[in-house]
């Protein structure tokens, strides 16, 4: 039976099937897998998790809201009027050197690309925070996807029963900025999307309702569902209802979300932040085949007192992904996982009155890690007081691009709105290469 969507993705039905099952011709399939609590645990085979593993691709999208200072992470200018008062520190990469608050990370960029030259151009929170998570921006009569949803799409399992597209934002700074959105692909490919807790509310089965009951009001929804949309060729009903169908399966991934099933030495590891928390869950839900999860840390929007904004946050960076990157790769995880940290654009080289850095988007960072990436390499660079790019500009479509090849996913590819092609990058966008494994 064909997608209920009104779009079709290049090659779409055959690739599909081939990238989201891997056990498509047994009983047992892979999403029946992983939303089984007992076999979660590494799933119990060791042959099933490897399969798991090798043939499954996911994201970790680390979300730095507010903007962080590429100067402070990425890119110092150590020395110079703009540096300000951190040092540089030499990285396990001969010649490259990045702020002296990530010591951890200094040490484990064998598996990361650092790309020191966007320039997005949007420097306000709001139009900011779109163009880097649909990388491009809205047309009047099109809403497009962000990242999450087209992940999830291109990635995602049919009939999955862990989530696809979950995202935190917890904190209340910024939030309203925090996109997550579908687009033309439809209620699908929504996110779950957390703010007031790191456990989803409602998911589990109120005790009133027994498990017959649930089932046979499922099952009535599902037949007014289908005598509504008789003779109504409506996409925005279909994929409500696709929506709808998913919700029993959802409801078995709740403990997915509760690290109380982790070791306490792992937990440990991750540390007692909410941010450190989240990496540990999202690190159970990549596990189990969700295929995007990002991970909001808010706010990094330090107009004043901009130093000690990022002493605080950067250190706090640098023991979560560092220990993310660590647990991924024991698990045999990170070749397999794309963990990229991004915000909406960077933060200006000079320094304002009130020892703070302004909004930026004319020559910033960003890293990739992981999964099709080359890793040990910089790409691009800045002025020797971080004002300008010198070296490889590239802006958001660029950078969307090279993540979607990294993934496996082909940038060029074309969605289908009625008879009108949408390709999932600009024409003409080009991949960075040099990043690419």
């Amino acid at each position: 039976m064909k997608s209920p969507q009104r779009f079709l993705s290049e090659n779409a039905s055959g690739q599909a099937f081939n990238r989201r099952s891997f056990l498509g011709g047994t009983s047992l399939g892979a999403s029946a897998i992983a939303s089984n609590m007992t076999i979660l645990n590494m799933l119990k085979s060791p042959a099933l998790a490897e399969e798991l593993k090798r043939q499954e691709k996911r994201v970790i999208l680390l979300w730095l809201a507010g903007g962080p200072s590429q100067l402070e992470t990425w890119d110092p200018k150590p020395g110079r009027p703009t540096g300000g008062p951190f040092r540089s520190i030499q990285t396990c990469l001969p010649g490259v050197q990045i702020s002296e608050l990530l010591p951890a990370m200094s040490q484990r960029l064998q598996n990361t690309a650092i790309i020191r030259s966007l320039n997005t151009k949007i420097a306000d929170h709001g139009g900011g925070a779109t163009l880097m998570h649909l990388g491009r921006r809205d047309e009047p009569n099109v809403k497009y996807p962000d990242l999450g949803a087209v992940i999830a799409r291109e990635l995602g399992r049919a009939n999955s029963t862990v989530p696809d597209y979950v995202t935190f934002y917890t904190a209340t700074e910024g939030r309203s900025n925090a996109l997550g959105q579908a687009g033309f692909l439809g209620a699908r490919y929504m996110p779950m999307f957390l703010t007031t807790d790191s456990k989803p509310e409602n998911l589990s089965r109120r005790e009133t309702i027994s498990d017959v009951d649930h089932r046979d009001r499922a099952e009535l929804q599902k037949l007014l569902s289908e005598r509504f949309g008789r003779g109504r060729a409506n996409a925005t009903l279909a994929s409500h209802n696709e929506a709808y169908s998913r919700v029993r399966g959802l409801m078995a991934s709740e403990e997915l979300f509760n690290i109380e099933q982790e070791p306490q030495a792992v937990r440990d590891k991750y540390g007692p932040s909410l941010f450190g928390q989240q990496a540990l869950v999202a690190r159970r839900l990549i596990e189990a085949g969700t295929p995007f999860v990002k991970v909001s840390r808010a706010w990094w929007d330090s107009h004043g007192q901009n130093f000690e904004t990022h002493l605080e946050l950067v250190a706090e960076l640098d023991h979560v992904m560092s220990t993310l990157l660590d647990d991924l790769e024991e698990r045999g995880l990170l070749e397999h996982t794309l963990v990229i940290t991004l915000g909406e654009f960077g933060r200006t080289p000079s320094i304002n009155p009130s020892l703070g850095r302004d909004h930026f988007a004319s020559a910033w960072s960003t890293s990739l890690t992981g999964c099709g990436i080359k890793g040990g390499s910089v790409y691009g660079a800045t002025d020797e007081d971080g004002n300008t790019v010198k070296d490889g500009e590239i802006g958001a479509a660029e950078l969307f691009a090279t993540i979607y090849k990294a993934l496996g996913i082909n940038p060029h590819k074309d969605y289908f709105v009625g008879s009108r092609p949408l390709p999932l990058t600009d024409p003409g966008t080009e991949t960075v290469a040099e990043v690419l494994a």
